[in-house]
């Protein structure tokens, strides 16, 4: 049994590794995805483009201004004259955000009351434009507390594991795990299906090999071929993102094993119910694209409605991007993700065997 595993293993590693353009497939693609990706995926919002319309033109008003020109989160493009010149800015994609200080902001702010400061925000994108809102609110706000206010109160905030709050650092560990979904997935799609096209499934069929002998001799090639691929694209991740990573590496890498395992488990039943590699390569898109939805990777799962929730358990990515993310921000450990590493082995259990128990060795 272990020798005809082991044989089928060499074939697929030659048949894989034989082509220069597979190699870099899989070896040098998913790491030009995360430097892509890891740019591309941010929920940073800097430098929006604002039209300030100062009605006031006071000391107090262009402070105002200063502070929103200062904070590096907004950048003033236009100074319009009037709320009609404003609006033909939002209209026109020209600014995302308009502020509107009213005459009379600094009379009322010396006097102790609350000035009118308008803020207008292009909410075609909701969550830039709710983000833009709160920055704006939040500086308004610092700028008309008095100083007596601020000495009743002494606020210290502080955000655990990721002091600065940069996304990247919550969205690199993330696009770490799709690429390995990916990658996995569009392996083991192709494997047997690929035996068929090229007509050697019909030498393998009068072996004595067994279904678990020929799932295992495929699976396991690409198994170490994405395994390979998990220590090489999280290595790229921490240098180049400098990313840390708080917690035990050799953690990452067993629920990287179990991951892997439910990945080439659906890829490899994917494979055993598609007729042509067309038919396995669109399959694998049709899981893949669903999967990172659900996933929370962009939505968090507890918003999605009750009935979706209970879909998501049967997502192999959802349970490691808890880890992974968990891995390196948190520096969490066996104790705290022992319950999303047992799903994960469980669902690589279940896709391994139904893909054993569906390949048969008949030709359709």
């Amino acid at each position: 049994m272990g020798e005809r595993i082991l044989r089928l293993m060499i074939k697929e590693f030659i048949q894989v590794l034989r082509d220069p353009r597979m190699k870099a497939m899989i070896f040098v693609l998913p790491v030009i995805q995360l430097l892509i990706f890891g740019y591309a995926v941010t929920t940073d919002v800097n430098l929006i483009k604002t039209a300030v319309t100062d009605s006031d033109r006071s000391v107090q008003s262009r402070q105002l201004i200063e502070s929103f020109t200062s904070s590096g989160i907004f950048r003033v493009i236009s100074y319009p004259d009037n709320d009609g010149t404003m609006t033909e800015y939002l209209d026109q994609g020209k600014a995302v955000v308009g502020i509107n200080i009213k005459e009379g902001f600094a009379k009322d702010l010396l006097n102790g009351k609350k000035p009118v400061v308008q803020i207008l925000v292009d909410g075609t994108n909701s969550n830039d434009g709710t983000l833009a809102m709160n920055y704006a609110q939040r500086i308004i706000s610092d700028f008309g507390i008095g100083k007596k206010s601020r000495d009743l109160v002494n606020v210290q905030g502080r955000a655990w594991y990721n002091p600065d709050l940069k996304s990247r650092n919550y969205n690199v560990p993330g696009v770490i795990a799709i690429i390995l979904l990916m990658t996995s997935l569009l392996l083991t799609s192709m494997a047997i299906v690929r035996e068929k096209e090229i007509g050697t499934i019909e030498q393998l069929m009068v072996t004595p090999m067994r279904s678990i002998e020929f799932i295992l001799g495929k699976s396991l090639p690409f198994a170490a071929i994405c395994f390979i691929d998990v220590i090489v694209v999280s290595f790229v991740g921490m240098k180049w993102f400098d990313i840390p990573i708080r917690g035990s590496m050799l953690l990452l890498l067993i629920s990287a094993a179990l991951f892997l395992m439910s990945c080439i488990g659906i890829g490899l039943l994917i494979s055993t119910i598609s007729k042509t590699q067309q038919e396995a390569l669109m399959s694998s898109f049709f899981f893949y694209f669903p999967a990172v939805l659900l996933s929370g990777f962009m939505f968090p799962i507890s918003n999605m409605p009750e009935p979706v929730q209970w879909i998501t358990t049967i997502n192999p990515l959802r349970y490691f991007l808890v880890i992974i993310r968990g891995i390196f921000l948190k520096g969490t450990g066996l104790a705290e993700l022992w319950q999303q590493m047992a799903a994960l082995a469980a669902l690589g259990i279940l896709f391994l065997t139904f893909s054993v128990s569906r390949f048969k060795k008949t030709i359709d």
